[in-house]
């Protein structure tokens, strides 16, 4: 049995199965010890300093001992602590995104996905570089700056020449006052040449999902197919890294298998690239198994109920302070509202997850990934975020000047949120109300900008942010950021 090493490079030392069973029987015996749950969530809290907070996070099995109390009371001061530290880090801004999908061709044969290669009833399609133009003017036609490339695995019809084609074209696209300015990027593993690849052609994050850490599950859920190599894939962000990309996304598939064992993995790959690159991932997503075309999410038996769902979520944001947190709309409005306040950062809005969805005037459902739970227009969502206190934010300004990696984090930590991201959110939120949104959005929105940005603390960044929001009003100038 491999011994557990945070430093190692080997998938099954820095995710231990050993360790987990450890963690978990560690939770079970410490669940109802309120003493030491209440230090816990008491040395989780932010403290300020003179450079801003600081957050001390927790271990996964720390994090895993919160993770297994039942007692409620505990449980809401887990939200509010979440809240708390969410707030210290990232403010009131939610960060919009949506997902493209490039192709659904894939060879591998994972169960719980409608692309898997024995499913020869959904329609197989790969969108050409004319294509993937016009699906592109329809999110900037909707508003969006930040888009997530989502493709199958297969070599001969979705090649690293063919993703990286598609980077080059989403960029080149300028329409009316419509930019793509950050692009993520969510395919499979591959090797370090093609990631140095990825780098060069300016793509944001990089975001591959474990599915699930249990290596026999894995291994179980991934039948056939390249993805069936447990340790290539756990080991990718690791390559990644070495390719130069310093921000990544994690994420695994709730329901797929046990809740806890995912959430001490997760944790843990988090603790190793941290331990190894000095800097841990930049996202953290949190998907549920949905239902899709030839997949029935009943199969598997490790649903989480909504409530649990939520804890999970404030137990991530406790642990890893400084990561941000994701959303889908696989999710409904009532349980992303929920999240919104225990650590989620970034939501996506208006998103059709079918290969050429966006350009198709009703919602396709024939090369879905899964079925979409919030289907609200991305106006609607932007509405909706102002009406519950939230800054909606197209900001894309730390990537394109060069604030990744520990970078990032340092400017998180520093607390120079309200100095820096803060106005940028508001001035691309202005971006938005003056080209796309509704007349009932605008009113709503000019109204926020006006309150927050008496929030900025340093006069000049706030005299510098009010004079670019009324120059993008009243001109076609756009883009400013700190």
């Amino acid at each position: 049995m491999a011994k557990y090493d945070v430093t190692s490079l080997k998938a099954e030392e820095f995710i231990s199965d050993e360790e987990i069973r450890e963690t978990l029987k560690y939770a079970d015996e410490n669940k109802d010890n309120l003493e030491l749950i209440d230090a816990l969530l008491e040395k989780a809290r932010p403290v300020k300093t003179e450079n801003g907070c600081v957050c001390r996070g927790l271990t996964h099995r720390e994090a895993s001992v919160l993770l297994a109390c039942t007692d409620e009371s505990r449980i809401q001061k887990m939200f509010d602590v979440a809240e708390e530290i969410k707030e210290a880090f990232y403010g009131n801004r939610i960060v919009l995104f949506a997902p493209l999908y490039l192709s659904n061709y894939c060879v591998n044969g994972c169960v719980y996905c409608p692309y898997h290669l024995k499913n020869k009833h959904i329609a197989r399609k790969k969108l050409t570089q004319e294509e993937v133009r016009k699906e592109v003017i329809a999110l900037q036609d909707m508003g969006h700056k930040r888009l997530a490339i989502e493709a199958g695995e297969d070599p001969v019809n979705n090649p690293i020449e063919y993703i990286l084609d598609c980077i080059h074209t989403i960029y080149d696209v300028h329409h009316k006052n419509g930019d793509i300015r950050r692009v993520n990027v969510n395919i499979a593993a591959t090797t370090v040449e093609n990631y140095k690849k990825l780098k060069e052609a300016g793509i944001g994050t990089y975001i591959l999902f474990q599915e699930t850490y249990n290596k026999e599950g894995y291994e179980s859920l991934h039948p056939t197919g390249p993805k069936h190599d447990y340790a290539y894939h756990t080991e990718a962000m690791d390559r990644a890294m070495e390719g130069g990309i310093d921000d990544v996304g994690l994420g695994v598939l709730f329901g797929l298998q046990s809740y806890r064992y995912e959430f001490a993995g997760l944790l843990m790959h988090a603790e190793h690239l941290e331990a190894v690159h000095g800097v841990g991932p930049h996202t953290i997503s949190v998907p549920r198994v949905k239902h899709a075309d030839d997949i029935d999410p009943d199969a598997f038996d490790n649903s989480i109920p909504d409530d649990m769902f939520v804890k999970i979520a404030a137990c991530i944001r406790i642990a890893v302070p400084y990561t941000g947190m994701i959303i889908s709309t696989r999710e409904c409005e009532d349980v992303r509202r929920k999240m919104l306040r225990v650590g989620i950062s970034q939501v996506s809005g208006g998103s059709r997850t079918s290969v050429g969805g966006y350009t198709e005037e009703e919602r396709p459902h024939d090369t879905e990934q899964f079925d979409v739970s919030d289907q609200r227009t991305l106006d609607e969502v932007v509405h909706w975020l102002m009406d519950t206190g939230h800054i909606p934010s197209f900001c894309t300004a730390c990537y394109r000047a060069g604030r990744t990696g520990d970078r990032f984090m340092e400017l998180c930590k520093n607390g120079q949120i309200l100095n820096c991201c803060h106005p940028n959110a508001l001035m691309t939120l202005t971006e938005y109300l003056v080209d796309y949104a509704s007349e009932e959005t605008k009113e709503v929105g000019f109204q926020m900008i006006d309150e927050e940005l008496k929030k900025i603390t340093k006069d000049s960044v706030r005299k510098i942010a009010a004079e670019n929001i009324e120059a993008i009003k009243n001109s076609n100038r756009r883009d400013f950021r700190f």
